[in-house]
């Protein structure tokens, strides 16, 4: 509707001018003194003035000298005159508002001698003009000020509705790379240590009894920790999508043990060096930014070097920043496991979010995986 009613726009505005302008041009010419040739003369002025409107939307400088030419010799064209004023103040510069309003004022007192106003002094006159002309020029500037601040104030609300836009949609994309590598980190690690028990029934078939009755409840327990931890994980998902935090506990340095424990219980040897002061004071997402640095590490080893030990070292305290390093040869005794690739990279990205650095890679035989982290000393 909007595109149909443009083309009328130009019509619409010719006709608000030149109905009510028309009026008061033959109220003019009805109400002058004047007979014969200045009859006919301030009606053929009026006619032309009336005419010239039509140009003042696309000529507003153009038409309103013509019709202050006019008004030089007839006061029927005063009305069309002024109104030209206006518009010329405000769709122009000041500064050729300012040159037409005083071509105007110019007309009309150049009209005086020729064609006084009975009762009114040429000065009295020239100060009517003057403060006219200088209302309608002040009059169409303000209105192109506010005009224009309106369209600055209608572009900066769209710039940040823009901005915002574009915020949101980069807080959603973050958003969703945590929850990928949330998931990753978490199903990952619970199901490399599936494969590693379901690989030893598969390729044990003659061990124990008890043996494989063990392995197969370690299989339904990591069955069941997995679905519990994919829980887990759609409860952080349904949290980001509804702007919220997680309710769940996420696990922290504290956890480390279990996490150890579990790993050995996978056939992986692991060793513990070192550790951190004042643990409890970590914050929590630095505190878990290590425990997920370490679980990957164990799952990295576990995939591409299964039975191989793995050495973990922990030091750090509140200052002097943290630093955990997990180094396993590079061979081990089984087949490795397939991987996707993108857990180092997660953990890497994980750490840089935290304002830490992180660096793996292979040398002298052995994969290293170590990440420092800042360590804000406690508040006192």
């Amino acid at each position: 509707m909007t595109t149909l009613s443009r083309p009328h726009r130009p019509v619409a505005e010719r006709a608000a001018l030149m109905v009510p302008i028309g009026l008061l041009i033959a109220a003019t010419v009805w109400g002058q003194p004047a007979a014969g040739r200045l009859l006919a003369l301030d009606v053929a002025a009026g006619a032309a003035a009336w005419l010239l409107l039509a140009l003042v939307p696309a000529r507003p400088v153009l038409a309103t000298l013509l019709m202050d030419a006019l008004a030089a010799v007839s006061p029927a064209a005063t009305p069309a005159a002024t109104v030209g004023t206006l518009h010329t103040a405000m769709r122009r510069p000041l500064r050729l508002a300012v040159a037409v309003g005083a071509a105007g004022v110019a007309a009309h007192a150049a009209r005086w001698p020729v064609r006084p106003t009975p009762g009114l002094s040429w000065g009295w006159w020239l100060v009517l003009i003057a403060v006219a002309h200088a209302a309608l020029v002040g009059w169409g500037t303000l209105h192109q000020a506010r005009a224009a601040l309106i369209a600055s104030l209608r572009e900066r609300a769209a710039r940040a509705e823009a901005e915002q836009h574009a915020r949101v949609a980069e807080a959603r994309g973050l958003e969703r790379a945590r929850i990928a590598r949330e998931m990753h980190d978490v199903l990952a690690h619970r199901l490399s240590l599936l494969a590693t028990f379901a690989g030893a029934l598969e390729y044990r078939p003659d061990a124990p009894p008890e043996q494989l009755a063990k392995a197969a409840g370690v299989v339904r327990d990591g069955a069941h920790q997995a679905l519990g931890e994919l829980r887990d994980v759609l409860t952080v998902l349904r949290a980001a999508g509804d702007g919220a935090e997680p309710d769940g506990p996420q696990p922290v340095l504290a956890d480390l043990p279990a996490l150890l424990d579990e790993a050995r219980a996978a056939g992986t040897p692991v060793e513990l060096a070192g550790g951190v002061e004042d643990a409890a004071g970590l914050p929590p997402t630095l505190s878990r930014t290590v425990y997920r640095v370490i679980q990957e590490g164990l799952t990295n080893a576990r995939k591409h070097a299964p039975g191989a030990p793995v050495r973990v070292a922990l030091a750090g305290r509140p200052g002097d920043g943290l630093t955990v390093e997990l180094t396993n040869p590079l061979t081990g005794g089984t087949a490795a496991l397939p991987g996707s690739g993108t857990g180092l990279v997660g953990v890497a990205e994980r750490v840089r979010l935290a304002g830490g650095a992180a660096e793996h890679g292979a040398a002298g035989g052995a994969f290293r995986l170590a990440a420092r982290l800042p360590f804000p000393a406690a508040e006192r």
